[in-house]
C-alpha cells in the first residue's frame, strides 16, 4: 500500500560548529538557512497534500493533513461513480493475497491457480476528482471504541473480508481477534478497540436461508414482514453497511405470513419485485425505529453485478467471465446482470428515509463494477465439490462471475466507503 513519505529528521545534537573556522560566520547562516528552507518546503507540501494520489511506500502513513470540512466538501462535491478504470502497477494492489490472514478460500484466485494477475492493478479513477488514498491507521482511529458492520450477503461478505485485508496490511502486528456467533462474524483491532463486522442476512428479512454456512437452498422462503430476529443485532452499530440482491435473483418469491416453526402459516409465490418491495418497508420501518439518528451512519451499497453472457459485450455467444483478461472499454456499459428496476426501489426507499431523519447514502457501485468482467472468481477458487469430468472439460460451465477475486474490485468499494466515513461527523 502507498503510504505518505516521512520528513527526514535532522539531528545537529553531535555537530559542532566552528566559528572561528574559515567557514566563518557566514557559512554557519548559509547551513542553518538551508535547514530552513528544507523545512518551510516540507511542511508546505504536507499541507497542500490531499492524499488522493499514489505514493512510494514508506514505513508509516500519518493521518490525512486536510482539516475534515476540507474532506466533507470534497465528498460532496465529488462524483466518485462516473470515471474510468486505470492500469496501475505502481499503487495496487493494496495489499498482497498472501499476506492476507483472513483471506477466504472462495476468493483468493491466485491461490487456486489464476497466473494472469492484472485484475489486481486497476485502479478506479473518477472522471473530475481523485479518490481520497485509504489510510488504514485513519480509518481505524475514527471507529476506535466503535462497531462497523456489513449486512447482507455473500457479496458484502466479499467486501468485509476485502476490508480486513486492507485493513490489516497496516496493522500486521498488532493484537486483533475474530469470533463467530452465529450469523454474526467479529473482527476485533485490539489497540483500537474497533469492530469491523459481517452480518450473514442474504434477504434482510427472516428466510430459510439465514444459516450462514449451510444455506444452499433452491426454495428461498422469505418472512417480508419479520426482521427482528436478525436486525437486534445491528442496532448498537455505528456504521451500517447493507446489501441485498442476488438471493432475489428469481421470477418469484415464496413470502410466508407466520413462523418457519408453525405448521400452520400461510405461503404464498409473489413476484420478486413486490417481495423485495416488502421487504425494503420492513427494513426501513425497523430503522427509523430502532436506530439512533444521531449517531449511526447508514450506507447501501447497490447491486454487484453479473456477467454471464459474453455476447453482451462483444465476445463469443454462449460464453461468460471465463478466461476474461481486460476491462470493458465500452462507455456506460451495463449489462443484463443488473436490474435497474431493483434499483429504483431502492432508491426510492432511501430517499424516503432521508426524508424520515435518517442519515443514508447511497453508493452506487454498480456502474464502476460493471466494466469489470475480468475480476471475478471464474474457476479460481476452491471447490466444494470434486469437479466431475465433463465440468473440467467445460470450465465456462462452472465459472463463478458473481463474486470477486482479492484484492480486486470490492476493494474500490471500500476506498469509496471509507471517504464518507472519514467525511463523517
Amino acid at each position: 500500500m502507498a503510504k505518505l513519505p516521512q520528513i527526514n529528521q535532522i539531528n545537529t545534537s553531535n555537530t559542532t560548529i566552528n566559528l572561528s573556522s574559515t567557514w566563518g560566520i557566514r557559512s554557519t547562516y548559509h547551513f542553518l538557512s538551508i535547514v530552513l528552507i528544507f523545512l518551510v518546503i516540507s511542511i508546505f507540501y504536507f499541507n497542500q497534500y490531499d492524499g488522493s494520489k499514489p505514493l512510494p511506500p514508506s514505513s508509516s502513513s500519518p493521518p490525512p493533513s486536510k482539516n475534515n470540512d476540507f474532506v466533507k466538501e470534497m465528498v460532496h462535491k465529488c462524483d466518485y461513480f462516473s470515471g474510468k478504470w486505470v492500469f496501475d502497477n505502481v499503487s495496487h494492489p493494496l495489499y498482497k493475497e498472501k499476506e492476507c490472514s483472513f483471506m477466504a478460500d472462495q476468493l483468493a484466485c491466485e491461490r487456486y491457480g489464476r497466473k494472469d494477475l492484472n485484475y489486481q492493478y486497476w485502479r478506479w479513477q473518477p472522471n473530475h476528482c481523485d479518490l481520497l488514498r485509504f489510510n488504514a491507521t485513519t480509518l481505524l482511529e475514527k471507529l476506535r471504541n466503535k462497531r462497523l458492520m456489513f449486512v447482507g450477503d455473500s457479496l458484502n461478505r466479499n467486501q468485509w473480508i476485502s476490508m480486513m485485508c486492507m485493513v490489516e496490511s497496516a496493522i500486521p502486528h498488532s493484537p486483533k481477534s475474530m469470533q463467530m456467533n452465529g450469523s454474526l462474524f467479529t473482527y476485533k483491532a485490539i489497540e483500537y478497540n474497533a469492530t469491523i463486522e459481517f452480518y450473514w442476512a442474504p434477504l434482510l428479512v427472516e428466510s430459510n436461508s439465514d444459516d450462514p454456512i449451510n444455506h444452499r437452498v433452491h426454495e428461498r422462503i422469505a418472512r417480508t414482514q419479520a426482521i427482528e430476529k436478525h436486525a437486534r443485532y445491528w442496532t448498537d452499530a455505528d456504521f451500517l453497511i447493507f446489501d441485498s440482491y442476488l438471493w432475489w435473483r428469481v421470477p418469484f418469491m415464496k413470502v410466508l405470513w407466520g413462523n418457519f416453526e408453525s405448521s400452520d402459516g400461510i405461503y404464498k409465490d409473489v413476484e420478486m419485485l413486490k417481495g423485495y418491495e416488502m421487504t425494503l418497508q420492513t427494513w426501513s420501518d425497523w430503522l427509523e425505529i430502532h436506530v439512533n439518528h444521531s449517531k449511526t451512519q447508514i450506507f447501501w451499497m447497490s447491486m454487484s453485478p453479473t456477467h454471464e453472457r459474453s455476447e453482451e459485450w462483444g465476445g463469443a455467444s454462449g460464453l461468460n467471465c471465463y478466461n476474461e483478461t481486460q476491462p470493458i472499454k465500452k462507455k456506460d456499459y451495463w449489462g443484463s446482470g443488473s436490474d435497474p428496476n431493483m434499483m429504483r426501489l431502492v432508491e426510492a426507499s432511501i430517499d424516503n428515509l432521508r426524508k424520515r431523519g435518517l442519515n443514508i447514502q447511497l453508493l452506487n457501485i454498480t456502474q464502476l463494477s460493471e466494466y469489470r468482467k475480468d475480476a471475478h472468481l471464474s474457476i479460481y477458487r476452491k471447490q466444494w465439490k470434486p469437479q466431475k469430468e465433463e465440468q473440467l472439460s467445460n470450465p465456462s460451465g462452472y465459472a463463478d462471475c458473481f463474486h470477486w477475486c482479492l484484492p480486486g474490485v470490492p476493494d474500490t468499494w471500500n476506498e469509496i466507503l471509507y471517504t464518507y466515513i472519514v467525511s463523517s461527523l
